[in-house]
């Protein structure tokens, strides 16, 4: 006996809702297929035994992180895996093979005074912290706030709970290097430090290494448009 409208409908949205629910976790899936116990120890190993970060970053806080933001990685099985490397690398250079949990010299605030919206709290201190070494009272307000935790008051909760900090780096690679992955992984250099590596001020070589080792690693073509 055929199914009344009424029914279709109903069975129509059911699976449609099944199918949207399952996009996350495919997504996630492919990343921890991808990001697997080799290729991560495989960074945080070249770190010296002594680094905090040996300790903090784990693989399970990444993936835990990752469920968060199901948009990261998606896209082709290619776009994925030069998605997934170029965050690994610029994760690799700004925390030292996953060794650093906090920048070295923390003598600067970086407060901005002019940004009213997310002012520095007095005695707090917002260098660079975690996998992308968040910086500046801005990104911990704005992060924190997207995230669900105290950016302002309390910046070293990016560097005391490590599932927060790498939603941190995922918020922010999200928010501003996502859109431009498709433009090569020069692109995603100039959003990351393009004020001091990019126009021809001092190209970074070893991001770019690291990059096509990454690639290479994950079975896919670098690409084009490595440099900025």
């Amino acid at each position: 006996m055929a199914l009344s409208n009424l029914n279709k409908d109903s069975l129509t949205f059911f699976l449609f809702g099944i199918f949207t629910l399952a996009i996350p976790t495919i997504v996630v899936s492919q990343v921890a297929n991808l990001v697997t116990p080799e290729f991560f120890d495989g960074i945080k190993n070249v770190a010296d035994p002594s680094c905090a970060g040996k300790s903090f970053y784990t693989r399970d806080a990444f993936l835990n992180a990752a469920n968060s933001y199901p948009e990261f990685g998606s896209g082709s099985a290619d776009d994925s895996k030069r998605e997934i490397a170029a965050f690994f690398v610029h994760v690799t250079h700004e925390t030292g093979h996953l060794c650093y949990v906090e920048e070295i010299d923390k003598s600067n605030a970086y407060c901005d005074t002019s940004n009213t919206q997310y002012p520095c709290v007095p005695g707090k201190f917002y260098y660079g912290r975690g996998p992308i070494q968040l910086t500046g009272n801005g990104n911990y307000g704005v992060a924190g706030q997207a995230i669900g935790f105290d950016g302002l008051n309390s910046p070293e909760t990016v560097a005391n709970d490590p599932v927060i900090s790498f939603k941190t780096a995922l918020w922010f690679w999200m928010t501003n290097v996502h859109s431009v992955v498709n433009q090569g992984f020069g692109a995603t250099i100039q959003r990351i430090n393009g004020a001091f590596e990019c126009g021809g001020k001092q190209p970074d070589k070893v991001r770019i290494g690291y990059y096509t080792d990454y690639c290479n690693k994950f079975g896919v073509s670098p690409g084009e448009n490595l440099s900025c």
